[in-house]
């Protein structure tokens, strides 16, 4: 299976199943929309932040097809001015590269020093689609397991409203 053996590992260990689908490298969520692989789930955006010192990084978890104001979250997490992570800093803190950004990338992330945010609205979605750090597959996986993982990982996260 393409992705890190280390993601299969841990989804085993924490009997968690899913289904999954190789599909030609998906580096936007424009590829994506164009693959209809994830129809079965909720397909989600993942956005990596750091805060204006560097000192903070967020991954951000929305749905694929609403827009973030990052202003707006900008404002809410009183950080001062949030800008996308680096790709140094999406390898130091998820051990990913552009393009493959997931929170299965937590599993890298040894310090827990990445906080999450999901937009509420993904806690009704029956399943969530990611990729298993690599952007040649994708993992559908339910809700309640996929929040199990999310609790194993025990980096910080909680639910904000992003959009109505």
């Amino acid at each position: 299976m393409i992705g890190q053996p280390a993601i299969y590992e841990k989804l085993k260990q924490l009997n968690i199943s899913f289904d999954y689908y190789e599909h030609p490298p998906l580096n936007t969520i424009e590829d994506a929309r164009k693959h209809k692989s994830w129809m079965d789930a909720t397909f989600c955006k993942n956005l990596f932040f750091r805060n204006h010192k560097g000192k903070k990084h967020y991954l951000v978890i929305l749905h694929h097809a609403y827009q973030l104001d990052i202003h707006d979250l900008e404002k809410r997490l009183k950080q001062g001015k949030l800008s996308f992570a680096s790709e140094w800093r999406m390898e130091k803190y998820l051990g990913i590269k552009p393009g493959s950004v997931s929170p299965f990338g937590l599993i890298n992330d040894k310090e827990n020093h990445v906080h999450v945010f999901f937009d509420q609205n993904l806690q009704k979605a029956e399943k969530l689609s990611f990729h298993p750090n690599d952007n040649r597959a994708t993992l559908n996986i339910k809700y309640d397991d996929f929040m199990r993982y999310m609790d194993d990982s025990q980096n910080a996260y909680e639910f904000l409203t992003l959009y109505d």
